[in-house]
């Protein structure tokens, strides 16, 4: 099983892996994962980045390489990676990559709750979120397209598989909404039912389409 890290944080996964190619600064890091768009990969929140920098030094994964003095502005700290942060790096990927771990999607934590509100109201969000949905996998697409020729596929795996993610999910959805429009979802006329009086069911089969 994957083991609790020291950092387990994944912005500091990515700053070790931007470190293994040169030293940089904060500012040159946050600059970097900018440019490759790592802000896509995972939820960053940049405020926190010299925190984790603090984190990732003190526990000697990265060290300070040298001080710099650009004109007037303050000094800044060069940080490089140590041996000990290449093996960190190395074997966090592996864990990632080797473990599943349990996610909590939004959208799962809402689908939980679906109840709450009624089945018509729900098609017609699940409808809206197809539609974004869809706008945003052809977007992906045509970028995969004129990228692939120029970007070495190593680099667009994470693309990919964020692209695969998205069209499963519009796959399932459009399944989901065909079922409440032809009616063959179970115990959609109790739930409809549930909702005109304000009571469920005392026999929650109804629910299983034994109604």
């Amino acid at each position: 099983m994957a083991k609790r890290r020291k950092v387990n944080n994944l912005l500091g996964l990515h700053i070790l892996a931007t470190l293994t190619i040169r030293p940089l600064h904060p500012y040159e890091m946050a600059a970097q994962l900018k440019a490759f768009g790592k802000d896509e990969d995972i939820k960053i929140q940049w405020g926190s980045l010299y925190t984790v920098v603090q984190n990732l030094e003190k526990h000697g994964f990265i060290e300070e390489a040298e001080t710099v003095r650009e004109g007037r502005r303050p000094e800044r700290t060069v940080y490089r990676i140590t041996e000990a942060g290449r093996q960190e790096a190395a074997d966090w990927i592996r864990d990632l990559i080797a473990y599943p771990e349990r996610e909590y999607p939004r959208l799962q934590a809402a689908l939980s709750v679906l109840g709450v509100l009624p089945p018509d109201e729900v098609v017609d969000l699940l409808q809206q979120r197809l539609d974004i949905l869809r706008l945003e996998i052809d977007s992906r697409r045509q970028m995969m397209r004129a990228t692939v020729h120029e970007v070495p596929r190593l680099f667009l795996v994470e693309q990919e598989y964020s692209l695969a993610i998205r069209e499963a999910e519009a796959t399932w959805i459009a399944g989901l909404i065909k079922e409440f429009r032809d009616g063959s979802m179970p115990g959609l006329e109790a739930w409809r039912r549930m909702h005109r009086t304000g009571e469920l069911p005392e026999d929650l089969s109804e629910f299983m389409g034994e109604e």
